[in-house]
């Protein structure tokens, strides 16, 4: 079962087409990665998934977007659309307020008040990025107190903590090091179980570790997309040359 299928998407920012006639169907409960150079479309893409994009000025977008069979670019309310697709950015972003608030920050935006149910949420989606045990007794500290990857996985934790359906991640980990990219990376084949997730990679070998499905992109355009396994069997040398010059196949 597809989380989102995607039938021809054009994007464009002004005169200039960012998305070029994207068509992918993403797959519940796997980990699909987005790969290729900077500037490419990726960002792009996953920004489009949860209607980031309405943000930016001149920003049009043709094609069909759809969230289990539901169009999102039809009636469906902004706000219900990110609380089912929760984002986590590349550089973290904790509020500057406690532990305990940035979790319980969006179960209170969306009418949740109860002290005894936000412990509860608090504790389960601390829980789920796997960093209760480290800041169980840090709740009440400040957020920007944290290490780079501690913040991370709060971050996780507090798009976690609304219960989305999808969980997109773009570049979660380019700003961390190896050990906090691990537990990153670990986290994220454990929560797949229960969450789709969509990752956007520069690193080609974290595609290889995590993703079930991989798309490269090139110049605006899905170059070749499928399971990950089959994309990169092909020889490195081979598969560079068709990187670069699309000619996949």
């Amino acid at each position: 079962m597809s989380c989102f299928d995607i039938k021809n998407l054009n994007l464009y920012y002004g005169d200039f087409q960012a998305l070029k006639g994207i068509n992918m169907n993403i797959l519940k409960n796997n980990i699909t990665a987005f790969i290729g150079p900077s500037g490419c479309g990726k960002s792009t893409l996953i920004k489009s998934l949860n209607r980031m994009n309405d943000l930016i000025e001149n920003c049009r977008i043709t094609g069909k977007v759809e969230l289990f069979g539901e169009s999102i670019y039809g009636d469906m309310d902004v706000n219900l659309l990110r609380k089912r697709v929760g984002m986590v950015f590349q550089k973290p972003n904790p509020f500057p307020m406690s532990v305990y608030d940035n979790i319980a920050f969006g179960p209170r935006t969306h009418g949740i008040k109860s002290k005894p149910q936000l412990n509860e949420i608090v504790e389960r989606s601390l829980q789920d990025a796997a960093i209760w045990g480290e800041l169980k007794d840090r709740l009440g500290k400040s957020a920007l107190g944290l290490s780079g990857g501690q913040q991370q996985r709060l971050c996780v934790a507090r798009a976690l903590a609304v219960e989305p359906e999808v969980l997109l991640l773009d570049e979660p980990t380019s700003a961390l090091d190896p050990i906090s990219t691990g537990k990153i990376e670990e986290l994220l084949l454990t929560l797949k179980n229960r969450y789709s997730i969509i990752i956007v990679t520069h690193n080609m070998q974290q595609a290889t570790r995590i993703s079930d499905y991989t798309a490269f992109f090139l110049l605006g355009e899905v170059i070749e997309f499928g399971p990950t396994e089959n994309l990169f069997s092909m020889p490195v040398d081979k598969r560079t040359e068709n990187y670069i010059t699309g000619r996949f196949g």
